[in-house]
């Protein structure tokens, strides 16, 4: 995926200023990234969210409990760890 490195930095960034507390929303990302077609590049965020994830650089949440990124469905949360 030729953004990878420019999601990955925005989710990093966004995740760092957030701080441990706070989370994001993947949308949120492909909105600052992506402004006028942000929702078809939702499943590229996403990935490179769970790529992150599972390099322990953040968490994916859904109601503020760290999810199985092998089998989740619904809204999801991403926090820097």
């Amino acid at each position: 995926m030729k953004q990878y490195e420019k999601i990955t930095e925005t989710i990093l960034s966004t995740a760092i200023h957030r701080g441990a507390q706070k989370s994001t929303c993947p949308s949120e990302i492909a909105r600052l990234l992506f402004p006028t077609d942000w929702r078809k590049h939702m499943k590229d965020v996403l990935q490179v969210a769970i790529d992150l994830h599972n390099k322990g650089s953040v968490v994916i949440t859904q109601k503020g409990v760290p999810v199985d990124v092998k089998d989740f469905k619904g809204p999801v949360r991403i926090k820097i760890t």
